[in-house]
């Protein structure tokens, strides 16, 4: 929980900032961030909010995706991204660091603690069956526990249900619709469904959930501009930006094993320049 009345009031604003950044037709973009450096790069780019991703806070902890972090550590990370940044942080939780509803808001209480206002509770189980779906009962009962978690706390944690039907191969539109509405019938402020990259699916998404559609940006995916106009609140990156800085890392250690060379950093950003953004944002 919260420190004092004065950190409940800064997360409630703060909150209700990040509720007011999901318009359809002017989606948020999301950076996701794995660490606190690459949050203070998003900041720094102008992004509106940051998002962690699950698989990249992994990765930069030496693990795998998939609910295979615990969640003290993963916690822990969450907290050092929000120590940096001023902007609202959501905090893609997996399936809840949980086994039962009880212990997601054991998460979700967690989260507010390390001064996130929004999640991501993923629909898949990975622990039963390699990333199959829970059962719409039990995946509704899971976020109503977080909804009631964090309305006890007295923040409106944006609570935003991913739906991995598409992701998954588990089902198409109509499975996709039944699930986000009972997701947001149990509590949910948005829904997420990555893997809907046709223009098509995403405008019927779009207009059959009641509430804001999130999408993911991956290759082949229509540019924000044409989801926009499709009627998409907010665009999340995912794992890609860690992807990217990971695969430049990987080209430039070859370059060094292979050659014996270093090419210098993309764009001229190298220590000089990362050096003084983590100067400035200490001074924040």
């Amino acid at each position: 929980m919260t420190n004092s009345n004065a950190d409940t009031n800064a997360l409630r604003e703060r909150a209700l900032a990040f509720h007011a950044l999901h318009v359809p037709g002017r989606p948020l973009v999301l950076p996701n961030a794995w660490d606190a450096m690459s949050a203070r790069l998003a900041e720094e780019a102008g992004a509106a909010a940051v998002a962690t991703t699950s698989a990249g806070l992994a990765w930069a902890l030496g693990e795998a995706d998939g609910d295979r972090l615990d969640r003290d550590r993963a916690l822990a990370a969450l907290a050092r991204v929000t120590a940096v940044t001023g902007l609202p942080v959501s905090a893609d939780i997996e399936s809840g660091y949980a086994e039962d509803a009880a212990a997601v808001a054991a998460t979700v209480r967690a989260v507010l603690a390390a001064g996130a206002v929004g999640v991501n509770i993923e629909d898949a189980a990975h622990t039963a069956g390699g990333g199959a779906l829970r059962p719409v009962a039990e995946q509704a009962e899971r976020l109503a526990a977080a909804r009631e978690a964090a309305d006890a706390a007295g923040v409106p944690l944006f609570v935003n249900a991913r739906v991995d039907t598409f992701l998954r191969g588990a089902g198409g539109v109509d499975a996709t619709l039944e699930r986000a509405a009972a997701y947001r019938a149990a509590g949910a402020d948005g829904v997420f469904v990555p893997g809907a990259v046709d223009p098509g699916v995403v405008k019927v998404l779009a207009d059959g959930v009641d509430g804001p559609l999130n999408v993911l940006a991956v290759p082949g995916a229509p540019p924000v501009t044409e989801l926009a106009a499709l009627g998409v609140a907010r665009v999340s990156a995912g794992s890609a930006l860690a992807e990217t800085a990971y695969a430049a890392a990987r080209r430039a250690v070859r370059e060094l094993l292979a050659r014996g060379t270093l090419g210098a950093p993309a764009d001229g950003f190298g220590y000089a320049a990362l050096n003084a953004l983590a100067a400035r944002a200490d001074r924040t």
